[in-house]
């Protein structure tokens, strides 16, 4: 069946699907550290450890203390890191050449949101990128770390990650 449309509103629609950036910057919140606490005490638990993994590993360096917070077993979904806590440890300090700098007393990543349900613990981000058409341009998009926990510890993680270099 061939549906028609006014002209006036094809227009608008073709126009509309035509602006392929997002208008509005996305936000962090303006409280982040609120958001890795849960009244539900599981919850809460998955949500701190979650919460010294992005500041005390990710964004500090600290891999010192990956046993802390990371299972030996640790599952990567990440393409580019191996699972394995040791492989992740490895990625970070030996691949990436991350190198520890002084422990925040508060985290600095701009957090959106973190959603705890069951085992799980999703940390969304303020992702900020080059404009590939103007490169004197940045826009913002978001990022996401899903981590499951195992008593208290991050055992299996998933994010949005492609491959190097593609």
């Amino acid at each position: 069946m061939l549906c028609r449309l006014p002209l006036p509103l094809a227009a608008a629609l073709v126009a509309g699907s035509l602006s392929l950036y997002a208008q509005d910057p996305v936000a962090g919140a303006s409280d982040p550290e609120a958001l890795f606490h849960s009244s539900d005490p599981k919850l809460n638990t998955n949500k701190q450890a979650a919460y010294h993994v992005v500041k005390d590993l990710l964004e500090a360096g600290h891999w010192e203390l990956a046993a802390k917070y990371l299972t030996e077993r640790y599952l990567q979904h990440n393409p580019n890191a191996a699972s394995g806590r040791a492989g992740v440890v490895k990625y970070f300090t030996e691949v990436l050449k991350v190198k520890p700098v002084p422990m925040p007393e508060k985290m600095k990543t701009k957090v959106v949101s973190v959603v705890a349900e069951g085992d799980l613990v999703v940390v969304a981000y303020v992702r900020e990128l080059k404009d590939a058409k103007d490169s004197s341009k940045t826009y913002t998009t978001t990022w996401f770390d899903m981590w499951r926990f195992k008593d208290g510890k991050a055992d299996e993680h998933w994010d949005p990650a492609t491959r190097m270099g593609q």
